[in-house]
């Protein structure tokens, strides 16, 4: 059996920056193939774009998938650990999830269970696009088990994204001529001070839409006029992005131009009998599946609110409670699909 522990730190020591997964990936595939020898599995190369594979792996037809990403946020830093926690870029997000799914389906394997999957997919954290992908080749999954740090509850609703580049316009001088020119950034400055004042909408479950001005640029030089800045926004959707989208447009006309990146609506999920719940503010890959991998459930080891800072980590007893919880799932899962009704609702 997989130390869950060590494998989650072998995976944290291989960089895999979105963009960068190829190394990781190369990783799972040659464990998931020998694993797969083992136990009259199959392991494949799911090609997503060049240098970009999802691993996909399988015992018998899958009837449940169990699904994270690769991929991690910068800046890459290796692996530590201590009596309680495994350190590391991706500890949380999501190599431990993954390292507790391949000791899961390890554990499944053992007691005779088939017919369940693990895909690990690419891009999560800029655009899914091992998760698109993946929804153009689906397997026959009927359940959609996907990780994220939720401390193993069953998260019932997720927040969507909807994000923009804000981007103004003007023109260049000197600028002890100030007259002579048209600064972009006062425009810009002037556009986000309205972007600011936005009055979001809130959601009884979700709570409040959020923004974030994440980045600001523009300019080439205190003493020149700027002729172009832009601006990039995240707005963490909780219902209907159209009012959103008619407020973002309206504070920035005749200012700067809004150019909408990518919209991920926000999600309500199912529970099952007999877990802990949560509700999360992020955004996940399960919009990108479109149900074409089967109903979707969110859980997983961890806390988002050390993912993606200098101190993620993650706790070695919950990376071993979500391999049994994983395991709980697929059997009830399973079972529900062999009776043709709901599982536990």
């Amino acid at each position: 059996m997989t130390n869950i522990a060590e494998l989650t730190r072998a995976l944290v020591d291989i960089e895999s920056i979105t963009n960068h997964e190829e190394a990781v990936a190369t990783f799972l595939l040659e464990h998931l193939s020998r694993l797969a020898a083992r136990t009259s599995g199959r392991a494949e190369r799911c090609e997503v774009e060049a240098h970009r594979f999802n691993v996909f792996a399988y015992w018998g037809d899958p009837v449940v998938t169990l699904s994270t990403h690769m991929d991690t946020v910068p800046p890459f830093f290796p692996s530590r650990e201590d009596d309680e926690f495994v350190w590391g870029r991706g500890s949380a997000d999501a190599k431990g999830i993954i390292a507790s799914m391949v000791g899961a389906a390890e554990g499944l394997l053992e007691a005779g269970i088939r017919n369940f999957a693990l895909l690990f997919v690419v891009g999560e954290e800029r655009n899914s696009a091992g998760a698109y992908a993946a929804a153009q080749n689906p397997r026959g999954s009927r359940y959609l088990i996907n990780g994220e740090p939720t401390e193993n509850k069953l998260a019932l609703a997720s927040k969507g994204v909807l994000r923009y580049e804000i981007e103004a316009r003007g023109k260049l001088a000197h600028s002890a001529y100030p007259e002579l020119g048209e600064s972009a950034i006062e425009k810009l400055l002037d556009a986000l001070q309205q972007v600011r004042a936005l009055r979001l909408p809130t959601d009884a479950l979700l709570g409040p839409c959020t923004l974030n001005i994440g980045v600001i640029s523009g300019g080439h030089a205190p003493n020149v006029i700027p002729d172009a800045a832009m601006a990039e926004i995240a707005i963490r959707l909780v219902g209907d992005p159209e009012p959103v989208r008619r407020a973002m447009s309206e504070a920035v006309a005749g200012r700067a131009e809004a150019r909408e990146i990518l919209c991920i609506p926000a999600i309500h999920f199912e529970a099952l009998e007999g877990f802990a719940t949560s509700v999360v503010a992020y955004t996940t890959d399960i919009p990108a599946f479109a149900n074409h991998w089967g109903r979707p459930f969110l859980i997983g080891p961890g806390n988002i609110h050390v993912a993606h800072t200098s101190e993620e980590r993650i706790a070695k007893r919950d990376l071993a409670a979500a391999a049994q919880i994983y395991q709980r799932m697929v059997r009830e899962l399973l079972a529900a699909s062999e009776k043709g009704a709901p599982a536990r609702l």
